[in-house]
């Protein structure tokens, strides 16, 4: 008889996992990246790069990568200094030569130069976005309408109050330095194979996309935002493959409208980097929690 009310929970409890990663989006999956419509031509330009978006430029080689439609010239060899009040600092490349649809090898063009052609606002300030966030958000959160034009946000506090990203903006496996207790392969990647970093790796995975730049492992835009796919997370959360709710790109289960009271799944995104925040590492034996859909 205790063999049979085993197998009944354990049969319940997958059919409860299975049904909690098939979320289904009811918008478009590129959600603000759909431009009010224009959707992927508000970026990529299929024909004459820049000017097909009405965009003046003296640097043609822009809509050499991706089809770019937007002027990114003015980002050239500027500085800017992000995160906790401009310590982290990148600095742009001169040109686009660098970037992987060409030949080079420097994840910073693709990652984070084009991102900034579209957000910064400051530097680069012909391009199609309205500065704020239009995609449908959870009833009461934040303040409406949220600023996306990063270097010129509501606050005037340029880059110093965002994420770091760059050159300078790497993640480490050195425990005695609130990291975690990972590997740096030396090559611009990582593996999480120490005790709690497996841990880790076990209870939610590692869904963020970091770049390898002189054989660091360093963070841009894309290592946490999917710039195509903004409401929907497809992949594996917590060892179960599946569809999980996101916003803003965001590269795993991200939900500010959660309505699970032990949901911890954003906090888990954030901790692939900051190994030192994890329950992990702290002896804790807390598991990654995801909202039921």
């Amino acid at each position: 008889m205790k063999k049979v009310l085993v197998i009944l929970v354990v049969l319940v409890f997958a059919a409860g996992m299975a049904m909690a990663q098939n979320y289904s989006p009811s918008g478009d999956v590129l959600g603000a990246h759909n431009n009010h419509g224009r959707g992927c031509a508000g970026c990529h330009a299929p024909h004459s790069g820049p000017a097909g978006n009405g965009r003046a430029t003296s640097d043609p080689s822009t809509s050499w990568v991706a089809l770019w439609g937007q002027d990114v010239q003015p980002l050239y060899n500027q500085s800017f200094a992000f995160g906790d009040n401009g310590k982290y600092v990148f600095v742009a490349p001169a040109n686009l030569s660098g970037d992987i649809h060409l030949g080079g090898s420097d994840p910073r063009v693709g990652g984070l130069l084009l991102c900034l052609s579209c957000h910064d606002g400051k530097l680069a300030k012909g391009t199609m976005m309205t500065n704020q966030v239009y995609e449908t958000l959870p009833a009461g959160y934040g303040a409406t309408p949220i600023p996306t034009l990063l270097g010129n946000d509501t606050t005037g506090a340029g880059y110093g109050n965002d994420h770091p990203v760059g050159e300078n903006a790497d993640v480490g496996c050195d425990p005695t330095h609130y990291q975690w207790d990972c590997t740096d392969n030396g090559d611009g990647t990582i593996t999480m194979n120490g005790p709690k970093s497996t841990l880790f790796a076990t209870n939610y995975g590692f869904t963020a996309n970091l770049a390898a730049y002189n054989n660091k492992p360093i963070v841009v835009c894309t290592s946490c935002h999917n710039q195509h796919v903004m409401n929907v997370f497809k992949g594996k959360i917590g060892g179960v493959q599946g569809y999980y709710k996101t916003y803003f790109g965001i590269r795993g289960n991200y939900d500010p409208g959660a309505t699970n009271a032990g949901f911890n799944a954003t906090a888990q995104f954030c901790r692939q980097c900051h190994g030192a925040e994890a329950n992990e590492m702290n002896n804790g034996s807390a598991v990654t929690v995801t909202d039921g859909y």
